[in-house]
């Protein structure tokens, strides 16, 4: 009886570790997609489709990659997460890998290239020597980790490298599918799927695509450099247009939403928290605060600098955000000039700049006019040589003869007066 059941048992383990063999041999290959620009946003999508298809014990995965490349930090958080997974990865390059594409592309363990797709284009924006060593390590480290030509990624990334027959002097360097496949870039050219995965030896049940949702592809839009830059330019645009309306109409509205997406685009991505928003609305309080009171000062100052530093927290990257609120500033300022030099008045402006003229004609004088004395007659009280004294009914008078010289208690006339000047002549 203790014999049947000890053999009752390993007939059970057996079957169980059997189950678990052809499950793993039916188990699915996924393909995640890697496109668009490379931000925060990319990097929590596949942090998030990573953490469920492990779970499922996959045989491969695929990484789809079509891209111009993005933020150097998130690309090689990707390539961390890449290289730390125990399953066989294969990058697909759709197209294109440029700049932060190229280090996710190599991460993998396995290189395909479609037809008519590159690879290629890496350098780094700012290009400082700090910021390309540094770059430069990352590529050349996972190209010794996965056997790739170190060289050929790096002159990828630094112009000044040159390997002769296949690089320009001076130039990056960017390869073709067939150009990656010769020198070992990349390992197979196909645009399909099966082809590859038969190519690779690797055995499954079916192919899941991963893909991103509506709302994801949105934020992802939203978030982007252009975008961004686009976003904030409308903001303050129809900020400053709605000062120069009366009421509210529609520069505050297309300010408003602009503002909106912006804000919440980086929200929803990642790049930001709710206090980059939080610091940007105190700043519009402050400058709400500074068009109520009379005068510029702290209000208007302090609302301004919260308003810029809310809109570079709100954005991933401090050296894009620069350059994307710089370009929004400088566009308002040139339409806030050309709004002022068409005419357009606004109250906020018009109490920082004294635009009051008093015109004669409206009754406001610089000096006492002396009218009343033109063509009345009088008597030169002292010489003129050109200038005395004169007396017209019993008022003395500083007067200036017409340039003769007029000897004392010669009889006069006013012929001019100019302001407070009299001109006078002999009678």
């Amino acid at each position: 009886m203790k014999r049947t059941r000890i053999l009752a048992f390993v007939i059970l383990i057996f079957f169980l570790l059997n189950g678990l063999i052809f499950a793993n041999e039916d188990a699915d290959v996924y393909v995640i997609p890697i496109n668009s620009e490379i931000t925060k946003a990319t990097y929590n999508f596949l942090n998030d489709s990573l953490n469920r298809i492990v779970n499922n014990s996959p045989k491969a995965i695929i990484f789809e990659i079509d891209t111009y490349g993005g933020l150097i930090s998130e690309a090689e958080k990707i390539k961390n997460l890449i290289i730390g997974l125990e399953i066989p990865t294969i990058s697909f390059v759709n197209n294109k890998a440029e700049s932060a594409g190229v280090l996710i592309t190599i991460a993998a363990e396995k290189v395909v290239m479609a037809e008519s797709s590159t690879i290629g284009s890496a350098e780094t924006i700012p290009n400082t020597e700090k910021v390309l060593s540094m770059w430069r390590s990352f590529l050349r480290d996972v190209a010794q980790l996965r056997g790739r030509d170190e060289k050929i990624v790096e002159a990828m990334a630094d112009k000044d490298i040159y390997i002769e027959g296949l690089s320009e002097r001076g130039k990056l360097l960017n390869l073709t599918g067939r150009e990656a496949l010769e020198y070992g870039v990349c390992d197979l050219i196909s645009n399909d799927y099966h082809e590859m995965l038969s190519y690779f030896n690797v055995s499954y049940n079916n192919i899941v695509k991963i893909n991103e949702s509506i709302e994801l592809k949105a934020a992802k839009f939203l978030s982007s450099s252009f975008m961004s830059t686009l976003l904030l330019t409308l903001g303050f645009v129809g900020l400053v247009v709605e000062l120069f309306t009366p009421g509210f109409g529609i520069g505050g509205t297309i300010s408003i939403i602009s503002f909106g997406l912006f804000f919440a685009g980086n929200i929803l991505v990642g790049n930001s928290q709710w206090t980059s928003l939080a610091v940007f609305v105190t700043g519009l309080i402050l400058l709400v605060i500074e068009a109520i009171i009379p005068g510029f000062g702290l209000p208007g100052i302090s609302g301004i600098i919260l308003v810029v530093l809310g809109s570079i927290f709100a954005m991933g990257s401090f050296t894009t955000a620069l350059m994307s609120v710089s370009i929004a500033i400088i566009i308002t300022t040139l339409i806030t000039l050309l709004l002022i030099k068409y005419g357009r008045r606004s109250p906020i402006f018009d109490k920082i700049i004294l635009n009051t003229q008093q015109k004669d004609e409206e009754g406001y004088l610089s000096v006492n006019t002396k009218d009343e004395y033109l063509g009345k007659e009088g008597i030169a009280v002292t010489e003129l040589r050109p200038a005395g004294i004169i007396d017209i009914d019993g008022v003395r008078l500083d007067a200036l003869s017409n340039g003769d010289f007029i000897k004392k208690n010669t009889k006069v006339k006013v012929i001019k007066v100019e302001g407070s000047k009299i001109i006078v002549r002999r009678i």
